[in-house]
């Protein structure tokens, strides 16, 4: 089907719909335009319309499911999202064992394969396809009908976990297979593939997770694992989690002879291979330069792989060869050189995280691995140490994981002497002498000072950076060079800097010196949201900042909030009202701010005012086109949604406002053939109170 049959115009605006008949045409429209915009994005990676379009298609069919819940399914684009929590993970049946593979670790033993498959087949040479193995979750997802009716973990290869409902979440993950002219459809389809968390995405969870004083995952495999095994589906459906589909198990009704065929198939329905990594091959040689090209390739690839897994293509030639008790015949996995080794630790010693966070590392024999000598690996936090029962003086194995740095896999019990001590987290700060604060189940300790030395350097960049109190020139090589010439030590020397000071400095002139005190004297006046979000507190990022200033009038008031207070707040629950309350009733910490506001801070709290009164532009829909000159974008619609009103990414009948500035294109034509009112961008300030 053409791509303007599958995406082809939708002429009836959703906000005109009168009745159920004309509701169930809209939302059946708009579901199809959008699996086939999720192939295209997602499979294709080659999207045809914006993300302002796809977007708006995407709120147009939640509204009418809210409006008609009667229409809702399962199989909808809009359950990708994230459901209700549920209190256990249920079991699934797989419909056919879900069997490992046979690792070997030589070229040898590649070839000894494949001369069982060319004896016991019959043959002079044997088809092959090869593609990466991934260092992610095994998965089997079922559909009937081409709807998506069950998902579920290996297991023990029998029974596995049902994990259908975070499965959803991740979008692609089609929920109704797409339906091609030239590839009909199957009634049932049995698939497994391997959802995995590329090496970026991890890295930057984890870095999240260090700045709110949470524990780290180990390896994206653990995140990967973790996050599609949560009993709430929306902490699921926040982790960026990708699938790549390698197997058909089962397929009715249909006639498949390869497993190339098979491969091919599977992304013309919709579903995601990696079809830049699978290879034809016509012997075993040919399969082999390919390992060695993946291991070539492995450090440079964007997910985590451990090797590489060579198939037999013809379907019946695997028929033939059958399985053993745990391993198809048919299949192997040629795994890469080890990148775990044995050495031991010689110490332990603790790290001071920019936001407190103290994290045990061990200090090892140095051993190589992969290539790269390491001499230190993460420990995590207490709980990690505690339950693997990693002692000083242990022999332990280490792993190292693509650019995570390397961390302690387990003891190699067999080898203790008796000598080996057992690792306590001190009891006060490292670096400060502060008590720390461990959290109940050893996940995180923390040192609670602000004005910790250790933290401080970090403290003060984050303090400086543009969504915080947006101090600019104070990035972290000026932040360095300011306390090594002892000018600040601590947050509130930022505002006591003279110029005579700077100008002493190298690189420092006259334009760099009043640019910055320029930057300081301007952070003096900020939003409550910026400063909170600016002061570091575990938990508290940008988001959950705003949701504090909407809550509560001023600063005073988020200082001297209970615990019960702030978990009434949406949003915000035990974890985040304690991390607060600590925060807030630390000496130092109140120090620090009071200093502040001596210095001269005045937090103006505009989210507050708008939540006080009525939202003046409550039921308005704005739409944004060419340049604006006041706000970004995003402010634009920040600002409009601030006051209760809605933004969309398209002009339709439904919307009130246009913002038109320079260089507007069609849009703006289509508004005026509309008759919407258009704003120039000193109207739509004089419309805010922004005039």
């Amino acid at each position: 089907m053409s791509a303007d049959r599958q995406s082809g115009a939708f002429n009836l605006d959703p906000q005109t719909v009168s009745n159920r008949e004309q509701a169930e045409k809209a939302v059946q429209d708009l579901r199809r335009r959008i699996r086939y915009h999720n192939h295209r994005y997602y499979v294709l990676d080659a999207p045809v319309i914006s993300d302002e379009e796809y977007d708006r298609l995407f709120q147009d069919l939640q509204y009418l499911e809210e409006r008609f819940p009667e229409l809702a399914s399962p199989t909808s684009p809009t359950q990708q999202v994230g459901g209700k929590p549920r209190e256990e993970l249920g079991l699934v049946r797989h419909p056919s064992p879900m069997l490992s593979l046979k690792a070997v670790y030589s070229q040898d033993e590649v070839r000894d394969f494949d001369a069982t498959c060319r004896r016991e087949l019959g043959r002079d040479q044997v088809e092959y396809v090869a593609e990466p193995k991934y260092d992610g979750l095994a998965v089997e997802l079922i559909y009937e009908e081409s709807g998506l009716v069950s998902a579920s973990t290996r297991g023990d290869g029998t029974t596995g976990e049902d994990i259908l409902a975070n499965v959803k979440t991740i979008r692609e993950v089609p929920l109704e297979l797409m339906a091609l002219e030239e590839v009909p459809l199957p009634s049932r389809l049995v698939v497994r593939g391997e959802i995995y968390m590329r090496k970026d995405e991890f890295n930057d969870l984890n870095q999240r997770r260090g700045e709110s004083g949470l524990s780290l995952f180990a390896n994206p495999r653990n995140a990967a694992a973790g996050s599609v095994r949560q009993l709430d589906p929306r902490i699921t459906a926040a982790r960026p989690l990708h699938i790549f589909v390698y197997e058909i198990a089962e397929v009715r009704v249909l006639t498949l002879t390869e497993q190339w065929q098979a491969l091919q198939n599977l992304r013309a329905w919709g579903l995601k291979i990696n079809s830049s990594r699978q290879r034809f091959c016509s012997g075993i040689e040919e399969a082999l330069r390919f390992y060695d090209r993946l291991a070539g390739e492995r450090e440079d690839l964007p997910y985590e792989i451990d090797g590489m897994v060579v198939k037999v293509n013809s379907l019946q030639g695997q028929q033939k060869l059958g399985v053993r008790q745990r391993d198809p015949r048919w299949a192997l996995a040629c795994k890469f050189p080890a990148r775990q080794e044995t050495t031991r630790i010689q110490k332990v010693e603790v790290q001071v995280g920019r936001l407190g966070t103290l994290t045990p590392v061990a200090v090892l024999d140095p051993v190589k691995i992969g290539g790269v000598e390491v001499q230190r690996a993460s420990l995590h936090n207490l709980n990690q140490v505690e339950t693997k029962d990693i002692r000083i003086g242990d022999t332990v194995i280490v792993e190292r994981a693509g650019d995570v740095i390397p961390y302690v896999l387990k003891p190699v019990l067999e080898k203790r002497t008796g000598s080996e001590k057992k690792f306590n987290m001190p009891e006060r700060c490292p670096v400060c002498g502060e008590q720390v604060v461990v959290s109940q189940d050893h996940t995180s300790t923390r040192c609670p000072n602000l004005d910790c030395p250790a933290q401080v350097r970090e403290r003060i960049v984050h303090y400086a950076s543009k969504p915080a109190m947006d101090i600019e020139g104070l990035a972290g090589r000026t932040t360095d060079q300011l306390m090594r010439a002892g000018l600040i030590r601590r947050i509130p020397d930022l505002y006591s800097l003279r110029r005579e000071e700077l100008l002493r400095l190298e690189r420092f002139a006259d334009k760099a010196a009043n640019n910055l005190l320029q930057g300081i004297e301007s952070s003096k006046k900020k939003s409550l949201e910026r400063f909170l979000y600016a002061l570091g507190i575990p938990h508290i990022g940008r988001h959950l900042a705003r949701v504090l200033a909407t809550s509560f009038p001023d600063l005073k008031a988020v200082m001297a909030a209970s615990r019960e207070s702030l978990q009434a707040v949406r949003e915000i629950g035990p974890e985040v009202a304690g991390s607060l309350t600590l925060f807030f009733s630390n000496e130092q910490n109140r120090r620090v701010i009071e200093e502040l506001l001596q210095a001269g801070l005045r937090l103006d709290n505009p989210l507050y005012r708008v939540k006080g009164r009525t939202r003046p532009l409550e039921g308005r829909t704005f739409v944004f086109t060419g340049q604006l000159s006041r706000w970004t974008r995003a402010e634009a619609r920040q600002r409009v949604e601030d006051l209760g009103g809605r933004t969309a990414g398209s002009v339709s009948n439904s919307t009130d406002y246009l913002v038109a500035g320079p260089g507007a294109g069609s849009k703006l034509k289509q508004g005026r053939d509309l008759g919407i009112t258009v704003l120039n961008e000193d109207e739509f300030a004089e419309l805010i109170g922004s005039g």
